[in-house]
C-alpha cells in the first residue's frame, strides 16, 4: 500500500532504537537507568487533579469551542500579563492538546510548500519534521558550543533568503538548557523585522531556570516584535502536567483563527476535563513551581560536577529546562566508537545506561541526559558512565 508522500519525508527518531533497547532490557529483568525522560518526575499537584474531579462532577464532559473555553483563554491572557508583561486578547489565544500540536498547527496554516524556516541546531527533534510535514523547507543552521548554542546575528542574517518565512526561537532550550538574553533577542529581533521574518518563540521551559537570569520573551521587547511574533507555551513542564496535554498559542488574531479553524478540523477541541484542570492551575494561588526547582537545581549541580569528571567530556552548565547537552567526542574516540549513536548503544548494553543521542538534536557530537529522575539514579547512571569511559580506554 503506498503511503502519501508527506510521512515519507519522516525522518525517524533517533531516539526511538535505544528506547525500544532500554524496554527490551527492563524487561529481562536488567537495572536499567533511563535519562530521557522528557517530563517532570513530579504528580501533577492535587489541586488541579481535584480541579478535574468537580469538572467531571458537575458534568463539564462536553464539546467545548475549538479554541479552547473562553475562562481559560482569559487566565492565559492574565498570565501573559503577569509573568511577561504582555497584553493579549482572548481572541488572539488559542489552546491546543499540548504545545507540541500548538506548534503542528501553526506550522500547517503558515507554511506553503518551499517556504522556509530557519531552525537553529541543537533543536528540538519535531521541529524539522513538522515543518517538513507542512511542506516547508527546514533551514539548519548550526549554533556552537563557543556562543553557548545560540544563534548569532551574523549566522542569522547569512541564511535569510527570499522564501524565508520564520525563525524558530526556542528559550530556555530543549536540549541545551541554554537561554538568550535581551540583548542577544533585540539582535536576532531586529533582523527579523527587517526581513519580515515571522518569530515562533518557544518557551515551554520558562519556568525552569536556576539562575538570577530572568525569562524574556521576544515578544516583550518591542510592539513590533510582538506583532510578529507566535508565542508556544503551556503547563506540562511547569505545572508537572506532562498527559493531560494542555498547551497554546498567543499572537496575531488572523493566525490564531486560522489555527482556531483547524483545529475544528482535526481534534474538534482539547479535552473538556483538562482545560478546567488547567484553569485551576493557573488562577490558584497555590506554587506548583518551588518544590520542583529546587529539586532540579540540586539534581543539575550534583550531576553536572559528576558529568564534566569523566575523560573525555565537556559540558555547557545549562541555565533552565531539565537537560545536560555535554560534548562526548573525544571520549567516543579514545573510547573506539565510530560514532557517538554507538557509544550510547554499547553504554546501554554494558552499563545499562539510556542517553539519548544528538543527532536527534542536530549535534552529533553530544547526548543528551535528563536529570528528572532521583539523585540516587544520577549517582549511579554518572558512576557507570565513567566506569564504561575508563574500561574502554
Amino acid at each position: 500500500m503506498e503511503l502519501a508522500n508527506r510521512v515519507k519525508t519522516l525522518t525517524p527518531s533517533s531516539t526511538l532504537a535505544i528506547t525500544a533497547k532500554a524496554k527490551s532490557l527492563k524487561e529481562e529483568g536488567h537495572d536499567v537507568i533511563g535519562l530521557g525522560a522528557g517530563e517532570p518526575d513530579f504528580n501533577t499537584p492535587l489541586y488541579i487533579i481535584e480541579a478535574a474531579k468537580d469538572a467531571m462532577e458537575n458534568g463539564m464532559t462536553k464539546y467545548t469551542p475549538s479554541g479552547g473555553i473562553v475562562g481559560l483563554r482569559e487566565a492565559i491572557c492574565a498570565k501573559f500579563k503577569s509573568d511577561n508583561n504582555l497584553d493579549y486578547t482572548s481572541d488572539q489565544i488559542i489552546v491546543t492538546t499540548g504545545a507540541k500540536h500548538a506548534l503542528y498547527t501553526l506550522f500547517q496554516v503558515l507554511i506553503n510548500p518551499g517556504d522556509e524556516v530557519i531552525v537553529p541546531a541543537p533543536y528540538w527533534v519535531s521541529y524539522p519534521e513538522q515543518i517538513k510535514l507542512a511542506g516547508g523547507n527546514p533551514v539548519i543552521v548550526k549554533a556552537s558550543e563557543e556562543n553557548s548554542f545560540k544563534l548569532t546575528p551574523e549566522q542569522l542574517e547569512a541564511v535569510i533568503t527570499t522564501k524565508t518565512k520564520a525563525i524558530i526561537i526556542n528559550s530556555p532550550s530543549n536540549p541545551t538548557g541554554m537561554m538568550y538574553d535581551e540583548e542577544e533577542l533585540n539582535a536576532l529581533g531586529k533582523i527579523c523585522i527587517k526581513h519580515n521574518i515571522i518569530i515562533i518563540s518557544d518557551e515551554i521551559y520558562e519556568k525552569l531556570i536556576y539562575t538570577d537570569d530572568k525569562h524574556l520573551s521576544i515578544a516583550q521587547l518591542s510592539d513590533q516584535l510582538k506583532e510578529q511574533t507566535i508565542v508556544i507555551n503551556g503547563l506540562s513542564k511547569s505545572h508537572a502536567m506532562t498527559g493531560w496535554r494542555i498547551g497554546y498559542a498567543a499572537g496575531d488574531k488572523t493566525i490564531i483563527k486560522a489555527m482556531t479553524n483547524l483545529a475544528s478540523h482535526s481534534t474538534s477541541n482539547p479535552t473538556s476535563i483538562a482545560q478546567f484542570a488547567a484553569l485551576a492551575a493557573y488562577e490558584s494561588a497555590e506554587d506548583p513551581i518551588t518544590e520542583m526547582k529546587r529539586a532540579f537545581k540540586q539534581r543539575l549541580t550534583m550531576l553536572y560536577e559528576l558529568i564534566v569528571d569523566i575523560p573525555g567530556i565537556t559540558c555547557e552548565k545549562p541555565k533552565g529546562a531539565f537537560y545536560l547537552f555535554p560534548n562526548v567526542e573525544e571520549a567516543v574516540k579514545n573510547n573506539g566508537f565510530d560514532s557517538v549513536d554507538a557509544w550510547v548503544t554499547a553504554l546501554l548494553e554494558e552499563e545499562k545506561v539510556a542517553l539519548v543521542p544528538g543527532s536527534g538534536f542536530g549535534s552529533n557530537g553530544n547526548v543528551r541526559l535528563s536529570y528528572a529522575t532521583s539523585i540516587g539514579s544520577l549517582t549511579e547512571a554518572a558512576k557507570r558512565i565513567k566506569r564504561f569511559v575508563i574500561n574502554h580506554q
